[in-house]
């Protein structure tokens, strides 16, 4: 129904920078709710930061300033810039949706597969 296609994970040295892209396509009706999560190994998976419709974003504490969530509607994109990565950025990161799917009037969250960002020291 909807599929939420991510990139951008790569290896990186600490204090560098990246950006994942994450572009959701499928029946769509409306989005709710883009955003990103991150699960390191061994541990559960958390809130990295999320766009809400009308505005409102929320960032999880250990990356404010400087991760960056930011959207572009009309492609159903939603972007995280990541900069100062420091190890414990290390995780595989997951681009969430929430979802009105079109010919429902449910809400749905979606998932992608993940895409693996590694901060070497």
């Amino acid at each position: 129904q909807v599929q939420l296609v991510e990139s951008g994970g790569d290896l990186v040295q600490a204090g560098g920078s990246l950006r994942l892209s994450c572009a959701a396509s499928g029946r769509i009706f409306s989005i709710n709710a883009m955003g990103w999560y991150r699960q390191a190994p061994g541990k559960l998976r958390e809130l990295v930061a999320v766009t809400i419709s009308g505005g409102r974003i929320n960032y999880a504490d250990s990356v404010k300033g400087r991760f960056t969530i930011s959207s572009d509607n009309a492609k159903k994109t939603v972007y995280l810039q990541m900069n100062s990565l420091k190890p414990e950025d290390t995780a595989v990161y997951y681009c969430s949706a929430d979802v009105v799917v079109a010919g429902s009037l449910i809400k749905q969250t979606f998932w992608g597969q993940g895409t693996q960002v590694t901060v070497s020291s």
